[in-house]
């Protein structure tokens, strides 16, 4: 027999890595055994009692809808933002912040904890004083019918079609909204992933907040022309009317069955195809697809805190490990003596030599391979450095690197990462080569949502 609905009323224990709330309520089967239902239940906070109602319960874990909260945290709070019941945007907006605050420093705490380390060494997370449109760049998608939105929560094949978004910076919003009225307007379909047929992909927009430069880049699967030729008229005098801070308006042919904001060929409508960013007094080129980051008020207090952890001397020599186009390399770079860095991505590291050259610093290297061949590289024709830092994708650098990166010894090691369960089993593989873990610094550039980065400094003791 199967049961399709069941009523239950459950506590809140703890959260899962995507923000959603975990329960688990112990059951009688049909043959009278006792197992454990495990339940995963989104826009609820811990220690929150609540009653849902559960599709198929027999199944051991389930994701179920809080249908009334029946004891409710004390940090809850009203969402601001309309789209929050269904948009996947952001998950926490219904807590107040100090509270997503204090749950991303436990994580890390956790997190290092469980490799071994003492949780002391973690620093209360550095918040943002205004944590709303704080981005500057979002990616959005257009539905099947051409409206252009966001993913729905727990449904990537569903869009929600937007008002506004609150964690975006308010400009690019707007401009958003204006290419969303000229997609409905012209009656232009969007790209139907399970058909694979239709045009309109996605609307990346970029901005800078310092130049206050913008970029637009609409991802299709036909080149801009014959039919298209009015439409793309059209677009571009919208854009230029409305929004002289555009310095980029791009049309991007991509064809490919993956769902990625990836290019084929470029067209550029209007301007250029970059536009000009700054950090830290460094001025850096941004195409479509060059990671930088996203939050550029705490990427600021990143690299100070970088800076200030490692102590970069002018007798040094220094590595940066997965540099991408130079965000740490160019700050330290102008305070040690000769710099190298290594990036898979081959356009990143042509980016960040051209970034180099832009502001006047010739003591940098870089090299494009991977970190585990790179370093080797670089070791052999550069040395040993006296200080390494590496900031990692969310996946780590894996054990392999961070053993070479023991081998070569290093003074000072400080370790950007964007996931705190990869970086504890990272350094846990430095300690046999006597390194120790002085202290961790989280940071939240990624306010509403699970996501919490961190400094970290290692140094080595010899023993």
């Amino acid at each position: 027999m199967t049961i399709t609905n069941e009523e239950m009323i459950v506590e809140i224990k703890s959260l899962d890595d995507k923000g959603a709330g975990r329960a688990s309520v112990w059951r009688e089967n049909e043959h009278g055994n006792q197992k454990k239902l495990r339940l995963t239940i989104p826009q609820v906070l811990p220690g929150e009692k609540v009653r849902v109602i559960v599709d198929k319960p027999e199944r051991r874990r389930r994701r179920a809808i809080a249908e009334e909260i029946l004891e409710t945290h004390s940090e809850r709070i009203a969402p601001p933002c309309p789209h929050f019941d269904r948009c996947g945007g952001c998950v926490w907006q219904h807590w107040q912040y100090r509270g997503q605050l204090q749950q991303k420093t436990s994580h890390v705490k956790e997190a290092i904890e469980t490799q071994g380390f003492n949780p002391e060494l973690v620093a209360d997370t550095i918040g943002m004083d205004e944590p709303w449109h704080y981005r500057n760049k979002m990616e959005f998608t257009f539905s099947p019918e051409g409206e252009l939105g966001l993913h729905e929560q727990g449904n990537f094949r569903k869009i929600i079609s937007l008002e506004t978004c609150l964690i975006a910076g308010e400009e690019m919003v707007e401009a958003a909204m204006e290419v969303a009225k000229w997609a409905e307007e012209q009656k232009l379909r969007g790209y139907n992933k399970d058909l694979h047929e239709g045009l309109l992909r996605h609307l990346m927009v970029r901005q800078s907040f310092v130049t206050g430069e913008m970029m637009l880049a609409l991802f299709a699967t036909e080149a801009p022309t014959g039919q298209l030729d009015g439409a793309t008229s059209d677009l571009v005098k919208r854009i230029t009317a409305k929004f002289p801070q555009v310095k980029s308006l791009m049309w991007l042919e991509n064809t490919d069955w993956a769902d990625r904001t990836q290019s084929e060929k470029s067209h550029i409508l209007a301007g250029r195809d970059f536009i000009y960013d700054e950090m830290d007094g460094y001025r850096f080129r941004l195409w479509f697809d060059t990671f930088f980051q996203t939050n550029p008020t705490q990427a600021q207090k990143l690299v100070e805190l970088a800076v200030a952890m490692g102590e970069p001397k002018q007798t040094e020599k220094m590595i940066d490990l997965f540099c991408g186009v130079g965000t740490f390399s160019l700050p330290f770079a102008s305070r040690v003596e000769k710099l190298a860095g290594i990036e898979i991505v081959e356009s990143s590291i042509e980016s960040a030599q051209r970034n180099a050259l832009d502001n006047g610093l010739t003591n940098t290297y870089f090299l494009a391979k991977d970190a585990r061949k790179g370093i080797d590289e670089v070791l052999a024709n550069f040395g040993n450095p006296e200080l390494l830092l590496l900031d990692p994708p969310r996946s780590g650098a894996g054990g392999k690197v961070m053993r070479r990166i023991g081998r070569s010894k290093p003074e000072r090691i400080v370790y950007v990462s964007c996931n705190p369960d990869t970086f504890a089993t990272d350094i846990k593989e430095l300690e046999p080569f006597g390194y120790r873990l002085e202290k961790v610094q989280p940071v939240d550039l990624f306010p509403h949502t699970v996501h919490v980065e961190c400094v970290a400094l290692l140094v080595y003791t010899g023993e």
